[in-house]
């Protein structure tokens, strides 16, 4: 059977523990896909936290800080004076997608979808973690990271 399908009964089940009043056929059925980074970095995490680990979603992405004012001239025309800057992130370069804790190891997740290639920065995130005794996955589809995931944890 298909791993994300696998994700979706475990997350039922899940559900009809928790709410054992509502009858299971009202209880909707929760959708996971692999296509894009955001959707399997959301599957990849519910999975960790359903199956009783520590899981989340890490983002060092900076953001932008907009000085800009809108000001009104003497005669009635308005414009944007000021200016946006960008402030860098406060995390580490290259750190991974997901951190977690699964069966007491520390387990970076990068997820990478299609074409898309680790860089220099993640290449030397991932060989500090290996070096420290930690466990390092590029995740590029869920079935290869739930294989993984039941051979190597």
């Amino acid at each position: 059977m298909n791993a994300l399908k696998l994700l979706a009964e475990q997350s039922l089940e899940t559900k009809r523990l928790r709410y054992p009043t509502i009858k299971p056929e009202y209880i909707p059925l929760t959708k996971y896909s692999d296509k894009t980074a955001n959707d399997l970095t959301k599957a990849i995490v519910e999975f960790i936290q359903l199956n009783g680990g520590q899981a989340e979603r890490i983002s060092n992405m900076g953001r932008v800080v907009d000085g800009r004012k809108r000001v009104t001239d003497t005669i009635g025309r308005t414009k944007m004076i000021g200016s946006m800057t960008w402030i860098k992130g406060s995390g580490k370069n290259g750190t991974a997608d997901i951190s977690a804790t699964i069966k007491g190891k520390s387990v970076k997740i990068e997820v990478k979808i299609g074409k898309d290639r680790q860089s220099e920065a993640q290449m030397d995130y991932q060989n500090e973690v290996e070096r420290a005794g930690g466990v390092y996955f590029i995740a590029k589809d869920f079935q290869s990271f739930y294989d993984f995931y039941n051979s190597e944890l």
